[in-house]
Formats: C-alpha cells, sequence, structure tokens
C-alpha cells in the first residue's frame, strides 16, 4: 500500500487513467471489428464508411500513447488492402 500522500495520489491516478485508457483502446477495438465484420460480408460501401471512422479513432490512439504508430499504420494497411480488393 502506498504510505506518502503523494503516492496514494499516483496510486488514485494510475487507476483513474488505466480505466479511460481502457476505454480507448476497447473502442478501437470494436471500430477495427466493425470494419472487419463488413469486408468479411462483402459490403464495401459499409466497410469504407466504417474505415473513416475506424482511422479516427486509431490515430487518436496513437497520439494519445496507447497503441504503437506501426501496430496502427498496419492495421489502416491490411484493413484497406481488404477494401479495395472487394
Amino acid at each position: 500500500m502506498a504510505n506518502s500522500a503523494g503516492s496514494r495520489k499516483r496510486a488514485r491516478q494510475a487507476v483513474k487513467r488505466n480505466k479511460h485508457n481502457s476505454q480507448i483502446r476497447a473502442k478501437v477495438r470494436t471500430f477495427v471489428k466493425k470494419v472487419a465484420y463488413a469486408v468479411a460480408a462483402g459490403d464495401k460501401k459499409e466497410a469504407a464508411s466504417g474505415f473513416a471512422a475506424m482511422q479516427k479513432n486509431v490515430d487518436q490512439a496513437v497520439s494519445k500513447g496507447l497503441i504503437h504508430k506501426n501496430q496502427a499504420a498496419r492495421k489502416k494497411s491490411r484493413l484497406s488492402a481488404q477494401i479495395k480488393a472487394l
């Protein structure tokens, strides 16, 4: 357990940040899955519109340091290629 007032505060902040970051990561995963399901269903219009929203959320997660920029680029590239292949 944290002893000093400062370390107790840091522990509280860590819990709060973890919850917030987890929500953002879950949101990114949801948007990626939406696009992937649309691609699997062969719905190019839905996939393309979902891709734009997914791209924005992934880029925001990168700017906050929640996912690595190369991971984001890889996700966007692979989904973009799958959409183009439809």
